[in-house]
Formats: C-alpha cells, structure tokens, sequence
C-alpha cells in the first residue's frame, strides 16, 4: 500500500494549518460554508481556543452550526463579510482559513466570494496574525468571477513584502475540471500591517 506524498488541496490546508495553530489560541475561518473548516478548526484549538466563522448567507451558518453539534460553544458564526473581521476579533489569531468560490448545494450559486472583499480580509487578518501564523487560502477558479479573483489575489500575494511574509502556491497540474490551487502565506515578524512592494 502506497503512501501518498503529493496532497490533495484541501488536506494540504489542513496540515499546514495543524503545524502553526496551538491549542488555546483563537483562529478564523473566513469561509464558513458548509462547516467542515470550522468543524476541523474547533477540533484544533480545543476546549480553550476560539473558532470565529464568517459567511454572508444563513444558509451556510446553519449548514456549519448542524455539523458542529457539541462543538457549537467554542465557535463564534458571524453573519458578515469576512472584510468586517477586525468589528469581531480583538485578539491575535493563531490562523485562518479560506475556501473561495461559492457555497456548494446552495439555493443561489450567483453569491460568491469576490475579490475586493477577500484581499480585505487576508490584509486585515494578516494584521491579527500571531508571528509564524498561518493564512491558507484555496482558490477555485472555474466558475464566473473565478478568473477575476484568482488574478486580483495573485497580484495582491506576489506584491506582500517578503521581509513580512512567505507566501507559497501549491497545485496539481494533471487535474481536470479546473481544480483548486492553494495560497499560503507565512508571518514572518510582527506587524499591524503588511507593507506592499511598489
């Protein structure tokens, strides 16, 4: 039985997420969908940590609340725009999560996240990020609005100082359907702001 080396996006999130984020400390999920971030996130931190999971549809909140079940008390379900972070979390975070696109079984696959909102949100985030913190972002692009947002982001990433941050790209290359690639971004020093090159 083989093992294997190359992760799938998503598992390779998870990992990365689980060798930065330490019992206790307080994490995101900026893309709460159906619930299973959140889910893995709450498992992580423990009794003590914190989950906050943003989403803008109700619909999805409810989908992740029913997955929580017992684990609903360490989890905070924000009924905003993960751009809106900073009016819920006061506190350093230990890392976050997104999972771009749109909200699988959903009644309206119109309602996807955008670029705008979401370079917001990992710029603030990133301000809340514990020194050698971590943001995974898995980007899809297949839909409509995908090519947009994978481009602003690419941009956005390539130009965060690297004295403040490693950021990564990860991607299968023989996988069809436009399958996902991931982003993962590392804060290397303290700051309340990362600092763009020109």
């Amino acid at each position: 039985m083989s093992q294997i080396i190359l992760h799938r996006v998503l598992p390779l999130s998870k990992r990365l997420i689980e060798q930065t984020v330490l019992p206790g400390e307080t994490v995101v999920d900026a893309t709460a969908g159906n619930g299973n971030d959140t889910k893995f996130l709450a498992e992580l931190v423990g009794e003590e940590g914190h989950v906050f999971a943003f989403d803008i549809q109700r619909q999805a909140l409810d989908s992740t609340a029913e997955r929580l079940q017992e684990l609903t008390e360490r989890v905070t379900l924000v009924l905003d725009s993960h751009a809106n972070a900073e009016k819920y979390i006061q506190t350093p975070i230990g890392g976050a999560m997104f999972n771009l696109g749109y909200l699988p079984y959903s009644d309206d696959l119109s309602i996807i996240t955008k670029p705008d909102s979401t370079i917001e949100a990992i710029h603030k985030l990133l301000g809340l990020l514990k020194k050698d913190g971590m943001i995974t972002i898995a980007v899809y692009d297949g839909h409509e609005g995908g090519k947009e947002e994978r481009e602003a982001l690419l941009q956005y990433v390539t130009k965060l100082h690297q004295a403040d941050v490693h950021v990564a790209k990860y991607e299968l290359l023989n996988q069809l359907n436009n399958p996902p690639f991931l982003l993962a971004i590392e804060k290397l020093r303290d700051f309340e702001e990362p600092r763009m090159l020109d």
